[in-house]
């Protein structure tokens, strides 16, 4: 449809020499040349970037500018896996959350317990996919005979975001040169004998958007 064509594949006139258009592809190979992931775009417009792609597979580590918060339970570092973004950029919020010691929070498939969440507040012209959660483990507590997924050591909530390319968010984007985002980590600690109250963590982040090199 010339419709979908102006909307996902041009900023320019729609026209029918666009059809078939290839879609932009990632592959990861090991040193064996083989296959290891894939990542490939829904849209013309849209790239992962390098450092969003290496989070994916298990890169980890900060960049300089962080927002480092904490509690009497844990530790948390916010950072965007990128410092700077054009539109129809997938990049990553991070939370590298760090439980204090002898502490744990529920992870998901716990039941009767609040999980902990990341939740990132909309802004226009902005997708936000779900988030993903780092692998837990299982803690036995004994008084209860129960065994829940749990996480005791450090972990990170990780959810991808695309600032749209698409021409109604490029004019209501133009001359915008920063991507504010403010969000919570929610959770509820517990220790060998006290589950403590839920509590909400404010974070925030900021990315600098830079002018697309292609109009």
């Amino acid at each position: 449809m010339l419709a979908d064509l102006q909307r996902y594949v041009t900023v320019t006139q729609a026209s029918e020499r666009f059809r078939g258009i290839p879609f932009p592809g990632t592959f990861m190979l090991d040193r064996q040349a083989r296959v290891t992931a894939r990542f490939f775009e829904d849209y013309y417009w849209e790239r992962n970037t390098v450092s969003n792609v290496l989070r994916r597979v298990g890169g980890s580590g900060s960049p300089v500018e962080a927002v480092r918060a904490s509690t009497a339970h844990l530790a948390v570092i916010a950072y965007a896996s990128d410092q700077s973004v054009s539109l129809g950029t997938r990049f990553s919020l991070a939370a590298d959350v760090t439980p204090n010691r002898g502490m744990h929070v529920y992870a998901p498939g716990a039941t009767g317990y609040r999980v902990v969440n990341l939740t990132v507040d909309p802004v226009a012209n902005v997708r936000m996919t779900p988030i993903r959660y780092g692998p837990s483990e299982m803690y036995y507590f004994k008084p209860l005979n129960e065994r829940v997924p749990v996480y005791q050591k450090a972990f990170t909530l990780v959810l991808d975001v695309i600032p749209e390319a698409t021409p109604e968010a490029r004019k209501a984007l133009a001359g915008t040169k920063e991507l504010a985002f403010t969000g919570t980590v929610e959770y509820q600690a517990c220790d060998d004998k006290v589950c403590y109250n839920p509590t909400s963590l404010p974070l925030s982040w900021r990315v600098a958007l830079r002018e697309s090199v292609s109009k």
